[in-house]
């Protein structure tokens, strides 16, 4: 999952940071690096800001093209956001989600929650209830 970020040199020997997909996120760092990782931070508190406000998320780039910086937001960031945008786009409400799984309020919540560790187990049941099954297509080294 990854978003682009502009870094531009500011005018006190700082880096000014935003993101195109978040026109909310401006951040900055004494050195890029520091400026990378705060756009990471900043990305992530904008898109927990979006799933409380009930707003779309920006799809994420499937790849980079080598130019220009980009962050990449953690396996975690990306299932919980694709939870939600998945079940916003099936007009579902947490409630429904809830009779789905047979559960609890709270324990739906935290499937939300960017700074909660989900298990990957309930995230999967998760979309399973929505109809969508976790897929994973990754690359073995040394696999025919």
């Amino acid at each position: 999952m990854w978003y682009e970020v502009v870094l531009k040199p500011d005018d006190n020997g700082t880096w000014l940071v935003t993101a195109p997909a978040f026109p909310e996120v401006v951040s900055f760092g004494e050195a890029q690096e520091d400026a990378y990782r705060n756009a990471r931070n900043a990305i992530e508190e904008a898109i927990a800001r979006r799933i409380a406000h009930g707003e779309d998320i920006p799809a994420p780039l499937d790849e980079t093209t080598g130019r220009g910086w980009f962050v990449e937001m953690s396996a975690l960031v990306l299932l919980k956001s694709a939870l939600y945008m998945i079940m916003r786009e099936k007009g579902w409400t947490r409630a429904d989600l809830m009779r789905a799984l047979d559960c609890k309020r709270e324990h739906v919540d935290r499937l939300f929650r960017l700074e909660h560790n989900s298990r990957l187990d309930s995230l999967e049941d998760a979309f399973k209830a929505l109809g969508h099954p976790l897929r994973f297509d990754m690359k073995f080294p040394n696999a025919a």
